[in-house]
């Protein structure tokens, strides 16, 4: 690992255009769960698995529900972030990250810095009424009990992008420009499950395919480096 490593450092001292891409295990180190990992808490306490609750569905027709888990799942909003996300801000300030594109919705890299950060399933950070458009900061989410609702008296949504519901036009194209015209593009904590958020990676042109996982993903054979391995570990040695 210690080879791949330091061909990773080599590249990006070298690149003043790298693009990341995130996922779910970037934010894991800095405490926050993975939901799609169906622990027997989830089971205990809930009458229907994550993503079922986390639909857009759901969420219509069993608000108060949607929102004990998401209070008790969702808003991790005392996490701090870890040396991946302080590595990526670090790059950024020295002008050789262009763009942090991102399926969490914790707020983290932000957090630590980063200024361009494409948020592509939202953040808990925002939210806002159904009815007028209030927005609502996400103190008041997570204070409040029950459903929350706006002065008007309409129900507020978060605003992150729910199973069943389509991706922001907007932030999808624009990473998708970063992408395409990337030197580098590395991708990171995240298996490259979640449609239509992976499919980005087949816009790359590129030949420094950077893939940093635990786990292999179905990428692995496309990419021109490939380190297994907790993000936050292999950043902080870069």
């Amino acid at each position: 690992m210690n080879e791949q490593i330091a061909t990773l450092k080599s590249w990006v001292d070298q690149s003043d255009n790298i693009v990341f891409f995130g996922g779910a295990g970037v934010s894991t180190e800095s405490g926050i769960p993975d939901f799609r990992s169906v622990d027997g808490l989830y089971n205990q306490k809930y009458d229907y698995p994550p993503e079922t609750i986390l639909s857009h569905t759901f969420f219509m027709a069993q608000t108060e529900e949607f929102y004990r888990f998401y209070r008790d799942k969702m808003l991790c909003l005392d996490a701090q972030p870890n040396a991946a996300h302080r590595k990526l801000a670090e790059w950024e300030q020295q002008g050789k990250l262009r763009a942090v594109i991102t399926q969490n919705i914790d707020g983290l890299h932000q957090k630590a810095g980063s200024k361009e950060v494409l948020e592509l399933h939202g953040s808990v950070h925002r939210n806002y009424c159904m009815r007028c458009r209030k927005p609502y900061g996400v103190e008041e989410i997570a204070q409040g009990t029950g459903v929350p609702r706006c002065t008007c008296g309409g129900i507020i949504k978060p605003d992150v992008v729910l199973y069943e519901e389509s991706l922001d036009e907007y932030t999808l194209d624009k990473s998708l420009a970063y992408i395409q015209n990337a030197d580098i593009l590395i991708i990171g904590g995240t298996s490259l499950a979640v449609y239509p958020a992976a499919s980005l990676i087949h816009y790359y042109r590129g030949k420094k395919l950077v893939l940093v996982n635990k786990t292999p993903t179905s990428a692995d054979a496309k990419a021109n480096l490939v380190i297994h391995g907790a993000i936050g570990e292999i950043f902080s040695q870069l």
